[in-house]
């Protein structure tokens, strides 16, 4: 065993997996709003995110269990659902005075038509600015849910009424 050795322990959540620092500071220095959505096994979590030194603040933020406020009562976890989540919270920023922000992913790959594309595609109707390629977002039929049965009169009632948040 060597003596005297260089080594530099990581950060805490870089060794835990959680953050990619080099990613983080790229997205920092934008000195844009975060659009920051995660997915867990039951929900998407949304939430527009400012920098500050002693702490991100989270300006709002919305999960896809509050689409049960509006006659959801399908799967909270869906591509429609996280279509119907990234409109809710891009409605409710808008209110807040955001218009653009940039996309935080967070560690999720890149995948064509993921729920995460599907959320940003709700934001972005909304009218918030973001940066994106048009080719990353799943088709329309799929947002609107017609792989999944004859949910799609029930996502056209819930975005009715998402339309009308003001």
């Amino acid at each position: 065993m060597a003596r005297n050795a260089v080594y530099r322990v990581k950060m805490r959540r870089r060794r835990e997996g959680r953050t990619d620092y080099r990613k983080r500071l790229t997205l920092l220095k934008s000195k844009k709003i975060r659009a920051v959505i995660r997915k867990t096994n039951r929900r998407i979590i949304i939430q527009f995110v400012e920098y500050q030194e002693n702490g991100d603040r989270i300006i709002t933020g919305v999960t896809s269990d509050m689409l049960k406020n509006y006659g959801w009562k399908y799967s909270l976890k869906s591509i429609p659902a996280s279509y119907l989540t990234g409109y809710l919270g891009g409605k409710i920023a808008i209110k807040k005075n955001i218009k653009e922000a940039v996309l935080d992913m967070g560690l999720y790959p890149s995948v064509k038509g993921s729920r995460i594309y599907s959320s940003l595609r709700g934001i972005i109707d909304a009218g918030i600015e973001i940066p994106h390629s048009d080719e990353i977002f799943p088709p329309e039929d799929r947002i609107v849910g017609k792989h999944i049965g004859n949910i799609e009169k029930d996502f056209k009632e819930v975005k009715s009424k998402l339309e009308a948040i003001k």
